[in-house]
Protein backbone atom coordinates (compact mmCIF):
# COMPACT_ATOMS: atom_id res chain seq x y z
CA UNK A 1 0.00 0.00 0.00
CA UNK A 2 1.41 3.32 -0.75
CA UNK A 3 2.75 5.67 2.25
CA UNK A 4 1.20 9.01 2.13
CA UNK A 5 2.36 12.16 4.26
CA UNK A 6 1.39 12.98 8.25
CA UNK A 7 -0.73 11.40 9.84
CA UNK A 8 -2.12 12.80 12.96
CA UNK A 9 -3.71 10.46 15.45
CA UNK A 10 -5.76 11.86 18.53
CA UNK A 11 -5.97 9.82 21.63
CA UNK A 12 -2.37 8.80 21.51
CA UNK A 13 -1.80 8.09 25.31
CA UNK A 14 -4.88 5.52 25.12
CA UNK A 15 -4.44 1.87 24.79
CA UNK A 16 -5.74 1.79 20.74
CA UNK A 17 -3.99 5.20 19.96
CA UNK A 18 -0.67 4.50 21.63
CA UNK A 19 -0.56 1.18 20.08
CA UNK A 20 -1.09 2.72 16.49
CA UNK A 21 1.16 5.29 16.78
CA UNK A 22 4.25 2.89 17.85
CA UNK A 23 3.22 0.59 14.63
CA UNK A 24 3.02 3.27 12.47
CA UNK A 25 6.52 4.73 13.50
CA UNK A 26 7.98 1.28 13.37
CA UNK A 27 6.39 1.01 9.60
CA UNK A 28 7.93 4.46 8.67
CA UNK A 29 5.13 6.94 8.81
CA UNK A 30 5.16 10.52 9.25
CA UNK A 31 3.28 10.64 12.89
CA UNK A 32 2.08 13.65 14.72
CA UNK A 33 0.44 12.28 18.04
CA UNK A 34 -1.35 13.74 20.25
CA UNK A 35 -3.03 13.02 24.00
CA UNK A 36 -4.99 15.35 26.52
CA UNK A 37 -2.04 15.16 28.65
CA UNK A 38 1.83 16.21 28.06
CA UNK A 39 4.40 12.86 27.61
CA UNK A 40 7.76 13.96 29.38
CA UNK A 41 9.60 11.28 27.05
CA UNK A 42 8.08 12.75 23.94
CA UNK A 43 6.11 10.30 22.08
CA UNK A 44 3.16 12.72 21.86
CA UNK A 45 2.54 16.47 22.22
CA UNK A 46 -0.71 18.14 24.24
CA UNK A 47 -3.66 19.01 22.14
CA UNK A 48 -6.68 20.90 22.79
CA UNK A 49 -9.87 19.46 24.67
CA UNK A 50 -11.85 17.71 22.37
CA UNK A 51 -14.60 19.84 22.25
CA UNK A 52 -16.95 22.28 19.75
CA UNK A 53 -14.47 25.45 20.38
CA UNK A 54 -10.54 23.58 20.01
CA UNK A 55 -8.84 25.14 17.86
CA UNK A 56 -7.04 22.21 15.72
CA UNK A 57 -5.99 24.82 13.53
CA UNK A 58 -2.12 24.13 13.93
CA UNK A 59 -2.19 20.66 14.23
CA UNK A 60 -4.12 20.03 10.71
CA UNK A 61 -1.78 21.50 8.98
CA UNK A 62 0.22 19.92 6.59
CA UNK A 63 -1.74 16.44 7.47
CA UNK A 64 -2.61 13.77 5.13
CA UNK A 65 -5.16 11.78 7.12
CA UNK A 66 -6.38 11.63 10.64
CA UNK A 67 -6.94 8.47 12.61
CA UNK A 68 -9.15 10.22 15.53
CA UNK A 69 -9.48 7.07 18.69
CA UNK A 70 -10.00 9.79 21.08
CA UNK A 71 -13.39 10.03 23.13
CA UNK A 72 -15.47 10.27 25.96
CA UNK A 73 -15.58 5.88 26.34
CA UNK A 74 -18.16 4.12 27.51
CA UNK A 75 -18.71 4.42 31.17
CA UNK A 76 -19.39 1.42 33.59
CA UNK A 77 -20.25 3.55 36.61
CA UNK A 78 -22.07 7.12 35.30
CA UNK A 79 -21.72 9.60 37.43
CA UNK A 80 -23.46 12.88 34.51
CA UNK A 81 -26.66 13.63 35.09
CA UNK A 82 -27.54 13.59 31.99
CA UNK A 83 -25.35 10.39 30.19
CA UNK A 84 -25.89 11.51 26.43
CA UNK A 85 -25.56 15.14 26.67
CA UNK A 86 -22.11 14.63 27.91
CA UNK A 87 -21.34 12.12 25.37
CA UNK A 88 -22.61 14.64 23.07
CA UNK A 89 -19.69 17.12 23.73
CA UNK A 90 -17.17 15.17 23.30
CA UNK A 91 -17.80 12.57 20.69
CA UNK A 92 -20.24 14.22 18.85
CA UNK A 93 -19.60 18.16 18.75
CA UNK A 94 -15.62 17.52 19.53
CA UNK A 95 -15.56 14.97 16.49
CA UNK A 96 -17.22 17.35 13.73
CA UNK A 97 -15.02 20.42 15.24
CA UNK A 98 -11.83 18.72 14.16
CA UNK A 99 -13.03 17.38 11.03
CA UNK A 100 -14.14 20.73 9.68
CA UNK A 101 -10.82 21.99 10.70
CA UNK A 102 -9.31 19.02 8.95
CA UNK A 103 -11.11 19.38 5.99
CA UNK A 104 -10.21 23.21 5.48
CA UNK A 105 -6.87 22.69 5.86
CA UNK A 106 -7.03 19.87 3.15
CA UNK A 107 -6.92 17.03 4.84
CA UNK A 108 -7.32 14.13 2.42
CA UNK A 109 -9.00 11.13 4.78
CA UNK A 110 -10.71 11.05 7.82
CA UNK A 111 -10.58 7.35 9.73
CA UNK A 112 -12.99 7.62 12.60
CA UNK A 113 -12.79 4.46 15.35
CA UNK A 114 -16.62 4.01 16.52
CA UNK A 115 -18.04 1.39 18.59
CA UNK A 116 -20.07 -2.13 17.70
CA UNK A 117 -22.26 -0.32 20.10
CA UNK A 118 -23.47 1.44 17.01
CA UNK A 119 -25.83 -1.43 16.25
CA UNK A 120 -26.83 -2.49 18.90
CA UNK A 121 -25.78 -4.95 22.43
CA UNK A 122 -26.26 -7.95 21.66
CA UNK A 123 -27.23 -10.40 18.44
CA UNK A 124 -29.77 -13.35 18.15
CA UNK A 125 -28.28 -16.94 17.22
CA UNK A 126 -26.71 -17.24 14.20
CA UNK A 127 -27.65 -13.39 13.44
CA UNK A 128 -24.11 -11.38 13.72
CA UNK A 129 -24.17 -8.13 12.98
CA UNK A 130 -23.35 -6.68 9.66
CA UNK A 131 -21.80 -2.97 8.17
CA UNK A 132 -24.96 -2.63 6.67
CA UNK A 133 -27.49 -3.12 9.06
CA UNK A 134 -29.32 -0.62 10.41
CA UNK A 135 -28.26 1.04 13.08
CA UNK A 136 -30.06 0.31 17.00
CA UNK A 137 -27.92 1.23 19.87
CA UNK A 138 -28.93 1.45 23.15
CA UNK A 139 -26.68 2.90 25.31
CA UNK A 140 -25.81 6.92 25.41
CA UNK A 141 -22.23 5.85 24.56
CA UNK A 142 -23.44 4.23 20.77
CA UNK A 143 -25.83 6.82 20.94
CA UNK A 144 -23.19 9.32 20.35
CA UNK A 145 -21.28 7.42 17.97
CA UNK A 146 -24.11 7.31 15.61
CA UNK A 147 -24.57 10.88 15.83
CA UNK A 148 -20.64 11.08 15.12
CA UNK A 149 -20.64 8.44 12.29
CA UNK A 150 -23.98 10.45 10.72
CA UNK A 151 -22.68 13.89 11.11
CA UNK A 152 -19.44 12.93 9.83
CA UNK A 153 -20.74 11.36 6.70
CA UNK A 154 -22.98 14.24 5.78
CA UNK A 155 -19.80 16.50 6.20
CA UNK A 156 -17.75 14.41 3.88
CA UNK A 157 -20.08 14.59 1.39
CA UNK A 158 -20.08 18.38 1.46
CA UNK A 159 -16.18 18.94 1.59
CA UNK A 160 -14.89 15.79 -0.45
CA UNK A 161 -13.01 14.76 2.55
CA UNK A 162 -12.69 10.71 2.50
CA UNK A 163 -13.95 9.06 5.48
CA UNK A 164 -13.54 5.60 6.98
CA UNK A 165 -15.54 4.88 9.92
CA UNK A 166 -14.37 1.39 11.93
CA UNK A 167 -16.63 -0.29 14.78
CA UNK A 168 -14.73 -2.63 16.72
CA UNK A 169 -16.10 -5.08 19.18
CA UNK A 170 -14.37 -5.67 22.96
CA UNK A 171 -10.76 -4.78 21.82
CA UNK A 172 -8.28 -6.68 24.06
CA UNK A 173 -4.23 -7.07 24.18
CA UNK A 174 -1.62 -6.12 26.18
CA UNK A 175 -2.04 -3.40 28.47
CA UNK A 176 -5.96 -3.86 28.39
CA UNK A 177 -8.03 -2.72 31.57
CA UNK A 178 -11.58 -2.47 32.50
CA UNK A 179 -13.83 -6.00 32.18
CA UNK A 180 -10.90 -7.81 30.56
CA UNK A 181 -8.36 -7.03 32.79
CA UNK A 182 -10.87 -8.43 35.46
CA UNK A 183 -11.26 -11.42 34.08
CA UNK A 184 -7.77 -12.16 33.73
CA UNK A 185 -7.06 -11.78 37.87
CA UNK A 186 -10.37 -13.99 38.23
CA UNK A 187 -8.42 -16.66 36.47
CA UNK A 188 -4.81 -15.96 38.08
CA UNK A 189 -6.46 -15.75 41.35
CA UNK A 190 -7.94 -19.22 41.03
CA UNK A 191 -11.79 -18.06 41.13
CA UNK A 192 -14.18 -20.63 40.57
CA UNK A 193 -16.32 -19.65 38.26
CA UNK A 194 -20.04 -20.50 37.60
CA UNK A 195 -20.02 -20.09 33.74
CA UNK A 196 -19.22 -23.29 32.84
CA UNK A 197 -22.39 -24.42 30.88
CA UNK A 198 -22.56 -20.67 28.73
CA UNK A 199 -22.60 -21.76 24.87
CA UNK A 200 -23.10 -17.83 23.90
CA UNK A 201 -20.60 -15.92 20.74
CA UNK A 202 -18.77 -12.98 21.33
CA UNK A 203 -16.72 -10.92 18.60
CA UNK A 204 -13.87 -10.14 20.51
CA UNK A 205 -10.73 -8.22 18.42
CA UNK A 206 -7.12 -8.23 19.22
CA UNK A 207 -4.95 -4.71 19.44
CA UNK A 208 -2.71 -5.58 17.04
CA UNK A 209 -5.49 -6.77 14.53
CA UNK A 210 -7.26 -3.52 14.82
CA UNK A 211 -3.81 -1.42 14.17
CA UNK A 212 -3.20 -3.52 11.10
CA UNK A 213 -6.72 -2.64 10.18
CA UNK A 214 -6.43 0.79 10.79
CA UNK A 215 -3.46 1.55 9.16
CA UNK A 216 -4.56 -0.08 6.42
CA UNK A 217 -7.53 2.22 5.92
CA UNK A 218 -5.46 5.05 5.46
CA UNK A 219 -4.82 4.72 2.32
CA UNK A 220 -6.73 2.17 0.60
CA UNK A 221 -8.54 3.08 -1.88
CA UNK A 222 -11.43 1.25 -1.64
CA UNK A 223 -11.95 2.41 2.41
CA UNK A 224 -12.79 5.65 0.81
CA UNK A 225 -16.78 6.66 2.56
CA UNK A 226 -17.05 3.65 3.87
CA UNK A 227 -18.19 1.67 6.81
CA UNK A 228 -16.47 -2.06 7.90
CA UNK A 229 -16.95 -3.92 11.28
CA UNK A 230 -14.13 -5.51 12.81
CA UNK A 231 -13.01 -8.68 14.54
CA UNK A 232 -10.64 -11.27 15.75
CA UNK A 233 -13.15 -13.38 13.16
CA UNK A 234 -13.21 -16.14 15.54
CA UNK A 235 -16.11 -16.11 17.97
CA UNK A 236 -15.76 -17.81 21.73
CA UNK A 237 -18.29 -18.36 23.81
CA UNK A 238 -17.71 -16.84 27.70
CA UNK A 239 -16.61 -20.60 29.05
CA UNK A 240 -14.18 -20.68 26.17
CA UNK A 241 -12.55 -17.51 26.52
CA UNK A 242 -11.97 -18.22 30.18
CA UNK A 243 -10.41 -21.62 29.72
CA UNK A 244 -8.28 -20.14 26.79
CA UNK A 245 -7.38 -17.48 29.62
CA UNK A 246 -6.68 -20.11 32.13
CA UNK A 247 -4.20 -21.67 29.60
CA UNK A 248 -2.88 -18.49 28.68
CA UNK A 249 -1.71 -17.54 32.41
CA UNK A 250 -1.08 -21.29 33.29
CA UNK A 251 -3.68 -21.34 35.52
CA UNK A 252 -6.05 -24.27 36.46
CA UNK A 253 -9.04 -24.40 34.77
CA UNK A 254 -11.76 -23.78 37.67
CA UNK A 255 -14.85 -23.08 35.68
CA UNK A 256 -17.87 -24.96 37.06
CA UNK A 257 -21.44 -25.08 35.50
CA UNK A 258 -24.90 -23.14 36.65
CA UNK A 259 -27.36 -23.22 34.16
CA UNK A 260 -27.41 -19.29 32.58
CA UNK A 261 -30.85 -18.58 33.31
CA UNK A 262 -30.01 -19.09 37.13
CA UNK A 263 -26.95 -16.88 36.62
CA UNK A 264 -29.44 -14.09 34.83
CA UNK A 265 -31.61 -14.42 37.31
CA UNK A 266 -29.13 -14.04 39.97
CA UNK A 267 -27.69 -11.15 38.37
CA UNK A 268 -31.21 -9.36 37.87
CA UNK A 269 -31.75 -9.57 41.36
CA UNK A 270 -28.30 -7.99 42.57
CA UNK A 271 -28.69 -5.35 40.20
CA UNK A 272 -26.67 -6.78 37.67
CA UNK A 273 -28.28 -6.97 34.35
CA UNK A 274 -25.66 -5.56 32.26
CA UNK A 275 -22.86 -7.03 33.77
CA UNK A 276 -24.67 -10.77 33.37
CA UNK A 277 -25.87 -9.56 29.64
CA UNK A 278 -21.62 -9.01 28.65
CA UNK A 279 -21.06 -12.83 29.93
CA UNK A 280 -24.01 -14.49 28.99
CA UNK A 281 -25.26 -12.95 25.48
CA UNK A 282 -24.20 -12.85 22.48
CA UNK A 283 -22.31 -10.41 20.48
CA UNK A 284 -21.11 -11.53 16.97
CA UNK A 285 -20.30 -9.82 14.17
CA UNK A 286 -19.81 -10.42 10.62
CA UNK A 287 -16.40 -9.00 8.81
CA UNK A 288 -17.11 -10.47 4.89
CA UNK A 289 -17.33 -6.98 3.78
CA UNK A 290 -13.87 -6.15 5.69
CA UNK A 291 -11.78 -8.93 4.42
CA UNK A 292 -13.42 -8.97 0.60
CA UNK A 293 -12.94 -5.05 -0.26
CA UNK A 294 -10.06 -4.68 1.82
CA UNK A 295 -8.51 -7.44 0.76
CA UNK A 296 -7.89 -7.69 4.75
CA UNK A 297 -6.72 -11.25 6.88
CA UNK A 298 -6.54 -10.67 10.67
CA UNK A 299 -2.78 -11.11 10.90
CA UNK A 300 -3.04 -12.46 14.67
CA UNK A 301 -5.11 -14.97 15.69
CA UNK A 302 -7.07 -15.47 18.91
CA UNK A 303 -4.39 -17.90 20.96
CA UNK A 304 -2.02 -15.54 20.03
CA UNK A 305 -3.90 -12.52 20.68
CA UNK A 306 -4.35 -14.12 24.52
CA UNK A 307 -0.94 -15.26 25.45
CA UNK A 308 0.62 -11.61 24.37
CA UNK A 309 -2.06 -10.30 26.79
CA UNK A 310 -1.44 -12.61 29.19
CA UNK A 311 2.37 -12.00 28.97
CA UNK A 312 2.02 -8.53 30.02
CA UNK A 313 -0.51 -9.10 32.84
CA UNK A 314 1.83 -11.71 34.29
CA UNK A 315 4.85 -9.27 34.00
CA UNK A 316 3.46 -6.49 35.61
CA UNK A 317 1.61 -8.17 38.51
CA UNK A 318 5.20 -9.79 39.12
CA UNK A 319 6.76 -5.81 38.65
CA UNK A 320 3.98 -4.93 41.40
CA UNK A 321 4.94 -7.40 43.73
CA UNK A 322 8.73 -6.91 43.89
CA UNK A 323 7.39 -2.68 44.23
CA UNK A 324 5.68 -4.15 47.15
CA UNK A 325 8.45 -6.37 49.06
Amino acid sequence: MMQTGVCLVTGASGFVGAALVRELRQRGHAVRAVARTDDAEGRFQRGPVLDAEADWTQLVAGVDSIVHTAARVHVMHEAARDPLTEFRKVNVDGTLNLARQAAAAGVRRFVFISSIKVNGEQTAPGRPFRAEDMPAPECPYGMSKLEAEQRLTAMARASGMELVVLRPPLVYGPGVGANFERMLRWVRRGVPLPFGAVDNRRSLVGLDNLVDLIILCMNHPAAANQVFLVSDDEDVSTSVLLRKLCAAVGCRDRLFAVPPALLAHVAAVLGQRAAAARLLGSLQVNVSKTREMLEWTPPCSLDAGLRATARHFLAHQDMARRTEQ
